[in-house]
């Protein structure tokens, strides 16, 4: 499985091997989808060759890292744009070819050899988290933008632009949570859910509870806006037109685990791994996460490891060992994962 297909800036293709593990590269660098995630690993159990691609890639690029550094002739001060849009996936797949050459030259052939340093780990949060006066929690996207007004009968929230993740407090009936997005309604008493406003459309998903949507106002005032409300409970999604010159009842479906996973995505902690000994990056997964990962085998220990990951979705990583790195993950009797390598 291969990732879409990109035009190159370059006239001279390099090797589809190299080509592929850029692209799949580019998108773990900005995070990977719960599908990306899947797809990614089916395409590395595919061939041998994939994951011996994606090391050499990472190899590469470590070393061209250095070029960051660099001090041009009649300046004491480094370059620190040179290579600044790492995680651009043109960049990547303009540089396999170079990648794969350096890899060659430098003698990257193999995993363990190419990382004698510590390693790096960093755990990042892009979202902003924020308690709202009533104790509601909502977690804001990368550029999501809201306005509070709190003064009335209802808790009222305004998302201005982006995505945003609701926890609301439960204040009983007397106090309800509105969010408007566009001049659309979501209102709810206690309850978990998402909203996303871009462009003309706003999405609902609903993790818990239940929560209404009113759809937008029409012109008439007369007209019967409360007939047009949706109803939606866990594990449901709805999307409204804000377009629609004449306003419609939201569309309410029902949302796959996958499907919720992947809208949720971006919220949370993430892991990042930069040739990380895998014994503390299952340390980061343990203390971040709710699973619990055992190394039965001492010489995983040292294994080294790179990646994007959800602090919450050890199992996104597991999966990643089992196919790229001849290890087996299996459940004992306490609940834990224990990590062996294959003979």
């Amino acid at each position: 499985m291969r990732p879409p297909a990109e035009s190159s800036p370059t006239s001279s293709a390099p090797d589809p091997i190299a080509e592929a593990a850029a692209a799949w590269l580019a998108r773990r660098d900005r995070g990977f989808t719960a599908a990306e995630q899947d797809a990614y690993l089916q395409w590395l159990r595919e061939d041998a060759r994939h994951s011996a691609a994606v090391v050499r890639l990472e190899a590469a690029w470590r070393a061209l890292d250095q070029l960051q550094e660099w001090r041009p002739a009649h300046s004491d001060r480094p370059n620190p744009d040179l290579l600044a849009v790492r995680s651009s996936r043109r960049l990547w797949r303009w540089l396999a070819p170079l990648a794969v050459a350096a890899a060659v030259a430098l003698g990257f052939l193999a995993w363990a050899p190419l990382h004698d340093g510590a390693g790096t780990t960093r755990v990042v949060r892009h979202s902003e988290v924020r308690t709202l006066p009533d104790g509601t929690v909502v977690e804001l996207n990368k550029g999501a933008e809201i306005a509070l007004d709190f003064s009335g009968p209802e808790r009222l929230v305004q998302l201005l632009r982006g995505e945003a993740h609701f926890t609301v407090a439960k204040l009983g009936p007397d106090r309800p949570f509105v969010v408007t997005a566009g001049n659309v309604r979501v209102r709810a008493v206690g309850t978990v859910f998402n909203v996303r406003l871009q462009g003309d459309a706003v999405d609902v998903l609903v993790t818990e509870g239940k929560v209404r949507i009113d759809p937008p106002k029409p012109a008439d005032p007369g007209f019967p806006l409360v007939l047009n409300a949706a109803m939606l409970v866990a594990g449901e999604r709805a999307s409204v037109n804000l377009a629609e010159p004449t306003p419609a009842p939201p569309t309410v479906v029902a949302a796959t685990p996958g499907e919720i996973e992947d809208t949720l995505a971006w919220q949370g902690l993430r892991l990042e791994f930069d040739a990380t000994p895998l014994a503390e990056a299952i340390a980061q997964f343990n203390r971040h996460g709710e699973a619990t990962l055992v190394i039965a085998d001492s010489e995983l220990a040292s294994l080294r490891i790179g990646g994007n990951f959800r602090a919450d979705n050890a199992a996104a990583f597991v999966r990643l060992l089992e196919s790229g790195f001849n290890v087996s993950v299996e459940p004992d009797d306490r609940g834990r994962l224990v990590l062996r390598a294959l003979r």
